[in-house]
C-alpha cells in the first residue's frame, strides 16, 4: 500500500495527462539525477517511483481509482533504490512489453551518457574569408577560390579499396557498422551504440587499401569552388554553402562558410539600399542653377542643380542604388556649396553690389 501522493511529487494536479506526467518527470529527473551537481538521490528515487506508476496507463488508472490504497509492489532482481523495481524501465526502455514509454536516450543525453539518437555523421565545416570591392558587393559577383581540405578520394570513389578489388564485411562489427556496449548506471544496465572505428560505420573494409588515400576513402586535396556572391551583400555577412566542407566516409560532408569583407569606396557610401556621394558646387551655380556630371557605380550621370539650392540638400537619382528583391534603392547626391576663400577686386565689387540688393 502506498501513502504517497505521486501527483504532488511531480508537481502536478490529480488527473494530469500522461504527456504532462512525462514532461514533469523529465524536468525533475534532469534536476535531481545523482550524477548532476543539483542531484539528490532520495528525491530522484521518489520522482522515479512516481513516474513508474503515473507513466503506466494501467497503474495510473488503478492509482486514480484507489489512491493511497494502491499497491505498487514490485520486488525481484530488478530492484534498485531501496526496493524500487527497475524491471519496468528495462522492459519499457529496451523493447519489452512494459506498459509505459521511457526513452533512456532522451533522459541520458543531458547527463553525459552519449544519448541523442541516430544523428548522422558530418564532416568538418570549413571557414574562409574573402575581400570584395565595393562595386562587386553592390551588384554581386561570382568568385572562384582554391581550398585545401579533405575530399572524397577520386581514385577509389571513397570506398578506400584499391580499384579492381572488393570490400568485405568488417570483422569488428560483423558488418553492422555499429558497436554495442553494455554500461551500468545508478538506474541499472543499459546499452549504448556507437559507430565502428574500424570501418567508420560503413560495415565494409577493403580487401586491398587504395594506394592514393591509404584506405581512408578521403584525401586532402585542393578544390576549386565557385562562390556566387549575392547583390547587396554587406560587410561582415557570412555565406553558407551546404555540403562544400570536408568529406567524411559514411557521412555527409560539412559546410563551407564564407565571411565577406567589403572594401570601402573613397567617394560613395552606403546606407541600407541607398548610396550617397558628395558633390562640390560653385556658389554661383548654387545661386543660378547649373548642370553637373556625377560619377555613379554605373558610370557618369548628368544632373541638374536647381537655382537657389542650399548647402547639404540632396538630389535623388531614382533606381541607381543597391539592388534587392524589393527593387533598387536610390543614389543620393549631397550638395556641398563651395565658398571662395579669395576674391578678386572685380568679384568683391560684384558681391558688394549683391549685398546692397539684400542678397
Amino acid at each position: 500500500m502506498s501513502n504517497k501522493d505521486y501527483y504532488s511529487i511531480l508537481g502536478l494536479q490529480k488527473g494530469a495527462s500522461r504527456d504532462e506526467v512525462k514532461k514533469a518527470f523529465r524536468k525533475l529527473a534532469a534536476k535531481y539525477h545523482p550524477d548532476k551537481k543539483t542531484g539528490d538521490e532520495a528525491k530522484y528515487k521518489e520522482i522515479t517511483e512516481a513516474y513508474a506508476v503515473l507513466g503506466d496507463e494501467k497503474k495510473k488508472a488503478e492509482y486514480d481509482t484507489y489512491g493511497h490504497a494502491f499497491n505498487n509492489a514490485g520486488g525481484g532482481a530488478g530492484q534498485g533504490f531501496g526496493g524500487f523495481d527497475f524491471s519496468g524501465f528495462q522492459q519499457a526502455g529496451f523493447g519489452g512489453q512494459g506498459g509505459f514509454e521511457f526513452d533512456l536516450n532522451d533522459l541520458f543525453q543531458g547527463f553525459g551518457f552519449g544519448g541523442g539518437g541516430s544523428r548522422q555523421k558530418r564532416g568538418n565545416d570549413v571557414s574562409i574569408d574573402i575581400n570584395l570591392g565595393f562595386k562587386d558587393a553592390i551588384f554581386g559577383v561570382t568568385r572562384k577560390v582554391l581550398i585545401t581540405k579533405n575530399n572524397t578520394c577520386k581514385t577509389c570513389d571513397g570506398t578506400g579499396a584499391k580499384p579492381g578489388t572488393k570490400t568485405t564485411s568488417c570483422s569488428t562489427c560483423n558488418g553492422n557498422g555499429k558497436i554495442r556496449e553494455n554500461r551500468q548506471s545508478i538506474m541499472g544496465n543499459f546499452t549504448t551504440v556507437r559507430d565502428c572505428h574500424t570501418c567508420n560505420g560503413t560495415g565494409q573494409v577493403p580487401e586491398e587499401k587504395c594506394t592514393a588515400c591509404g584506405g581512408d576513402g578521403v584525401k586532402r586535396t585542393q578544390s576549386e569552388i565557385s562562390i556566387k556572391i549575392p547583390a547587396g551583400i554587406q560587410n561582415g555577412e557570412v555565406i553558407r554553402m551546404t555540403g562544400q566542407g570536408e568529406a567524411m566516409v559514411g557521412g555527409q560532408p560539412g559546410d563551407l562558410y564564407i565571411k565577406v569583407h567589403v572594401e570601402a569606396d573613397a567617394d560613395i557610401k552606403r546606407d541600407g539600399l541607398n548610396l550617397y556621394t558628395k558633390l562640390p558646387v560653385k556658389l554661383t551655380d548654387a545661386l543660378l542653377g547649373a548642370s553637373y556630371s556625377v560619377e555613379t557605380l554605373e558610370g557618369k550621370t548628368e544632373i541638374k542643380i536647381p537655382a537657389g539650392i542650399t548647402h547639404g540638400e540632396l538630389i535623388r537619382i531614382k533606381g541607381k542604388g543597391v539592388p534587392s528583391d524589393r527593387g533598387r534603392g536610390d543614389f543620393l547626391v549631397r550638395v556641398s556649396v563651395e565658398t571662395p576663400k579669395k576674391l578678386s577686386r572685380k568679384a568683391q565689387k560684384l558681391i558688394e553690389e549683391l549685398r546692397s540688393e539684400g542678397i
